[in-house]
């Protein structure tokens, strides 16, 4: 049976880069899919995505031959469920606060004895080449992998427990929320000291628990710091950015004399 990639890689110690789309249109996707990030992330939380678009953009991603991570909205663990149906070989779930929270997130995307989830993964078969029903429950706890964000105090306080969740395999650190949480609300600041204190100290849990240590860098300069700290997943701009930045760079470029 095939190995899904994205899994396979992380539990192989490799660094993944992944683009970020929060646009609604397939061919984003599968452009940022073919310029050379490892994975494509799809964000429904804050980008413009509802279901139907993410069913297509991870058919897109699926012929450029990437694997696909969908972010679901806040508390929305039927959507992660519904994701890995359609195909993402991993879910990421913002704001896990609570062993609480994460146990339920867990319990949607992770089949019996780990979780509840429902099955129906028709179409995540089909993209992943897996003929036999019974060959995709017997690993699929395995390679569809569940995300929780730490971007806030309490999931800081909340840290270890949550890595300790059986069905949780790794952490997502939301740098500007944990700099809003963090000064309690009085900036945005991802690059202040106490959030860096933070996100080194997440990196070191989760690699002491085992877990995979995922993160937002919005440049490339952020994401070489991450993965100096320990970072093995991570989200690097997004498309917005790359079409501005592009363009701009192109447009100035034209206009030397």
């Amino acid at each position: 049976m095939p190995v899904p990639a994205l899994a396979g890689r992380l539990s192989n110690g490799e660094t993944i880069y992944c683009g970020w789309v929060s646009l609604p249109e397939p061919l984003v996707a599968e452009a940022v899919a073919r310029s050379g990030f490892d994975c494509v992330l799809l964000d429904m939380q804050h980008g413009q995505l509802d279901i139907g678009s993410v069913m297509t953009e991870i058919g897109a991603v699926a012929l450029a031959g990437k694997p696909t991570v969908v972010r679901v909205a806040l508390g929305d663990d039927a959507t992660a469920s519904r994701a890995l149906d359609l195909g993402a070989e991993a879910v990421i779930a913002p704001m896990i606060n609570t062993v609480e929270d994460a146990r339920r997130l867990a319990a949607a995307t992770k089949f019996p004895p780990l979780g509840e989830r429902s099955w129906g993964p028709t179409r995540a078969m089909a993209l992943q080449g897996i003929e036999q029903a019974s060959h995709y429950l017997e690993s699929a706890n395995r390679f569809c992998l569940t995300f929780a964000m730490i971007e806030t105090v309490r999931a800081l306080d909340a840290l270890d427990a949550i890595l300790g969740v059986d069905g949780i395999d790794g952490v997502f650190v939301g740098p500007f929320d944990l700099s809003v949480s963090l000064s309690a609300g009085r900036r945005v600041g991802p690059g202040d000291e106490t959030v860096d204190v933070a996100i080194r100290r997440i990196a070191e849990r989760a690699g002491a628990a085992g877990k995979i240590a995922g993160i937002y860098a919005s440049t490339a300069e952020w994401a070489r710091s991450y993965r100096s700290f320990g970072y093995r997943f991570i989200a690097v701009g997004a498309d917005q950015v790359y079409l501005t930045s592009g363009a701009t760079e192109m447009l100035e470029a034209a206009r030397e004399s």
